[in-house]
């Protein structure tokens, strides 16, 4: 058994150090010891054991993009798995081997071949393990549930360097803790095995409005999203009012016919400016999800660039009162950025009817999520920005409940209880059993019981 680095160990002073040490979130610069690049399940086990026997802090990073770089650490081992990166399935048990270094749209591409997919998130570039650690909402949720709910197996390395494979039969405590307790908190999972399904054509939409219609849509929207078919799964983005426009989106598996009736209350709600209604492949509708663009019959994805951002959010299980929606609009019309906006998520279908113990995600009877984002590329607007953000999910508190882990707010002293509500304590108690020595640690991880 070794107690070397191996694979490719990044250090300060190497060339690529720069852009190695780099997240997405561009608010963030921090200077880690190493990065090493996990080609192999015996490489993470190493660099967990290297990092233990020489004091260093660990961090476990996949596809860079989480919201408060907790998977760096100045002077730690970040451990990145993005080079593991396989996909297998078998046509006969209908499952897919996943390891965890693999991005959501490569997993999309690669089971399209094989003519099925999970339900995942939309965003081209996220890592599929933060995605499903945390619980995974995508346009598929209110069918198929999260990407977590598909989640049959994980392979894992603990923080004594073993590898262990978490199912029904073993380790079942800790496959219960992977769907939904957030990625980074038990250990260091290096492949998922997911249950997967055949899909082919589905039928999408998008819907523009002007910026005036926002009141009477968010409140047709939130009546309609929770109890419309489950086969659709809709969303909903309200944008600052410098832009002008609303707008929704959704992908439904069925008929496109069927969409056009579903659609109905959408369509009689204000004065659309622009409605778009089409049957195409999966694959295309998450380019098309994912903001890739087509050129000469090729989809081509926009480059991935750093940006500076704050985003939060919070579940709603009833409906948002006037009060609520004049207070999303008053804040919308005052934005810092026409960048801002609130994207809702809808829930509901399949998603909440399993029970908020039988995973880790707690917030199974939520009717819709909303996030709050807001983007800018000049450091001197960071007050402005992260003030806006934070005011607005301070405002709207009475009218959520909880939060959403793969959207992490450093600015909720109450974050354990948001993220996981009723399940804390079990994950705490999980916690204790697999990392009693908190090995596995950030800003937010769960603490041991």
């Amino acid at each position: 058994m070794t107690t070397m680095l191996t694979g490719s160990v990044v250090r300060p002073g190497d060339p690529g150090y720069e852009e190695a040490r780099l997240n997405i979130n561009a608010r963030f610069s921090k200077y880690p010891a190493a990065i090493v690049f996990c080609e192999h399940v015996e490489d993470v086990a190493n660099a967990v054991r290297w990092s233990r026997k020489n004091g260093y802090p660990l961090r476990v990073r996949s596809g860079r993009h989480c919201y408060e770089d907790f998977t760096l650490a100045d002077g730690g081992i970040v451990i990145d798995v993005s080079p593991m990166n396989d996909v297998r399935f078998d046509p006969a048990s209908g499952t897919a081997v996943v390891q965890t270094g693999i991005r959501q749209l490569s997993l999309y591409e690669a089971l399209w071949r094989e003519g099925v997919t999970i339900p995942g998130g939309t965003c081209p570039w996220v890592g599929i393990a933060g995605l499903t650690l945390g619980g995974g909402l995508g346009f598929l949720s209110r069918l198929l549930g999260l990407a977590c709910d598909q989640l049959l197996e994980v392979e894992m390395v603990l923080a004594g360097g073993q590898v262990i494979r978490a199912n029904d039969r073993q380790y079942a405590d800790l496959l219960w803790a992977s769907r939904g307790g957030g990625g980074g908190n038990f250990g260091i999972a290096t492949s998922f095995t997911f249950r997967a399904h055949p899909v082919s054509e589905v039928a999408i939409y998008r819907i523009a409005w002007p910026w005036g219609d926002l009141p009477q849509l968010l409140n047709v929207w939130q009546h309609w999203a929770p109890s419309v078919d489950e086969r659709l799964t809709p969303s909903l983005v309200l944008s600052a009012s410098s832009n002008d426009y609303c707008s929704s989106s959704g992908l439904f598996l069925g008929p496109e016919r069927r969409l056009r009736e579903l659609l109905a209350p959408l369509l009689g709600t204000g004065t659309p400016l622009e409605t778009e209604i089409m049957t195409v492949p999966y694959l295309e509708a998450m380019y098309r999800f994912g903001g890739l663009r087509k050129e000469q019959s090729q989809w081509q994805m926009i480059p991935e660039r750093r940006y500076r951002f704050k985003n939060s959010g919070g579940f709603v299980y009833r409906p948002l009162p006037p009060q609520a929606i004049s207070t999303i609009a008053a804040f919308l019309d005052a934005a810092p950025s026409p960048l801002c906006m609130i994207v809702f998520e809808g829930m509901g279908g399949r998603l909440g009817r399993i029970p908020a113990h039988a995973t880790a995600f707690v917030h199974r009877q939520a009717s819709f999520h909303m996030q709050y984002i807001t983007q800018w590329d000049d450091p001197a607007a960071d007050e402005p920005h992260l003030r806006w953000a934070e005011s607005i999910r301070k405002a709207l508190l009475p009218y959520t409940f909880g939060q959403y882990v793969n959207y992490p707010n450093v600015f909720d002293p109450d974050w354990a209880h948001a993220y996981y509500g009723s399940n804390l304590n079990a994950l705490r108690r999980i916690k204790r059993k697999y990392d009693p020595d908190n090995v596995f640690r950030f800003a937010q991880s769960i603490p041991p019981l």
